[in-house]
C-alpha cells in the first residue's frame, strides 16, 4: 500500500523512472505478501480465525482489499490492459465477504467482551478499503466502455460507504478516548491511518468528479466534490495533531522509538495526503491544493525510504542474532 501510492504520486508528477521502481517493488511485496497470508491461513487455521475475531487486529485484514487497489490504481495509470479489472473484481468480492465476516465475528466472538478496549486506528482500515474500491472503479470507469456505468455505480456505491464507515469508527473512537482512555503504549503509528483513511476519500472523490456523465455520477457530482474538499481540509488539521501525539508518546513519555511492521501504516496515509492532494487540485481547480500534494510526496518518499532502511537494519540484526546462537556450540 506505502509503496504503491507513493509510486503512482511519482507518476502523476513525471517521475517515470523512479515511479517504475516502485512499482516494481510494490508488486513483487503484493504476491511475497499474498503467498505467506496464504501459507498461514493454510498451516493456522486457528490462529488466522483468532486474528479476524480479535477487536485488535482483525479489521487489518481489510489492507488486501486496500492494497489490492492501489496496485490496480498504479498498474492502470500505467497503462497495463486487463490486470486492474481483475484485481478490481477480486478486491471488491473480498470487500464483500471481509465488510460482513470481521464485523460479525468481533461481535459475536467478544460478547460479554469490552470491545471498545480494542478499539484502535486498524479499524478505521475498514473505510480505507471501501474507499480504495471506489478510486479503482472510478480509474477504470473511462476506458470501460459499456461496463462504465457499473463501474459508476459501484464508485460511488463505495465511496458513500466508506464515508458513513468513517464518521462511525471516528464517533466510536471518540467515545474510547472520552470514557476510557487509550494507554500510551498504544497510541501507536497505525493511528495515522485516521488521517489516511480522509485523505483515500478525497482521492476517491476527485475521481469520481472526473468521471463520465453517468446518471449516477451526474447526481453526486457536486455533493461529492464539497466533500473531498472538507476531508482534505479535515485530513490536513490532523497531521499537527498526529505529530503531536507522537511527540507526547517518545520524547515525554520515553516509549522507545524502534522499528516495528506498524510504522508502515505511517507511510500509507503520507503518500495517499499527497496524492489525493495532486487529484483533489486538478479535479476542483484549486492549484494550491495540489501545489501541497506535489510538496507532501516528497515528505512521504523520504519517510518511506527511513522505514525501509530500518525494515532491512532490523532484519540484518535478527539474522545475525539467529546466526550467532547457531554458532554456540554445547561444552562438556
Amino acid at each position: 500500500m506505502a509503496t504503491g501510492i507513493i509510486s503512482l504520486g511519482l507518476e502523476l508528477e513525471g517521475f517515470h523512472a523512479s515511479s517504475n521502481l516502485l512499482l516494481a517493488i510494490a508488486t513483487v511485496a503484493y504476491a511475497v505478501l499474498l503467498v505467506l497470508t496464504v501459507w498461514r491461513a493454510v498451516g493456522f487455521p486457528r490462529d488466522v480465525v483468532a486474528d479476524f475475531s480479535g477487536p485488535r487486529n482483525g479489521f487489518s485484514f481489510f489492507t488486501f482489499v486496500a492494497g489490492t487497489n492501489v496496485l490496480g490504481a498504479r498498474l492502470a495509470a500505467a497503462g497495463v490492459p486487463m490486470v486492474p479489472y481483475v484485481l478490481l473484481v477480486v478486491s471488491f468480492l473480498a470487500w464483500l465477504v471481509l465488510g460482513y465476516v470481521i464485523p460479525g465475528l468481533v461481535v459475536s466472538k467478544n460478547q460479554g467482551d469490552d470491545i471498545l478496549a480494542g478499539l484502535n486506528g486498524t479499524w478505521f482500515i475498514w473505510s480505507v478499503a471501501s474507499q480504495s474500491v471506489a478510486v479503482l472503479a472510478a480509474s477504470l470507469e473511462p476506458s470501460a466502455g459499456e461496463f462504465g456505468n457499473g463501474l459508476s455505480i459501484m464508485a460511488v456505491l463505495s465511496w458513500g460507504i466508506g464515508v458513513i464507515l468513517y464518521a462511525v469508527i471516528g464517533c466510536a473512537l471518540i467515545i474510547r478516548v472520552l470514557t476510557r482512555g487509550i494507554p500510551v503504549e498504544q497510541m501507536g503509528p497505525p493511528y495515522w491511518v485516521t488521517m489516511g483513511a480522509g485523505a483515500i476519500t478525497v482521492l476517491a472523490g476527485s475521481r469520481i468528479v472526473e468521471m463520465s456523465d453517468t446518471a449516477m455520477v451526474s447526481v453526486m457530482r457536486a455533493p461529492v466534490a464539497a466533500a473531498a474538499v472538507v476531508f482534505w481540509a479535515f485530513a490536513t488539521w490532523l497531521i499537527p495533531a498526529l505529530i503531536g501525539i507522537g511527540i507526547w508518546r517518545h520524547l515525554i513519555h520515553k516509549v522507545p522509538l524502534r522499528y516495528e511492521a506498524a510504522m508502515w501504516s505511517m507511510v500509507f496515509p503520507l503518500g495517499m495526503y499527497a496524492v489525493a492532494g495532486i487529484y483533489l487540485g486538478r479535479a476542483d481547480d484549486l492549484p494550491i491544493v495540489g501545489w501541497i500534494g506535489g510538496r507532501f510526496l516528497w515528505v512521504a518518499l523520504a519517510v518511506w525510504a527511513i522505514i525501509l532502511v530500518s525494515m532491512l537494519i532490523s532484519l540484518f540484526r535478527a539474522a545475525s542474532r539467529r546466526d550467532n546462537v547457531g554458532a554456540v556450540q554445547p561444552t562438556a
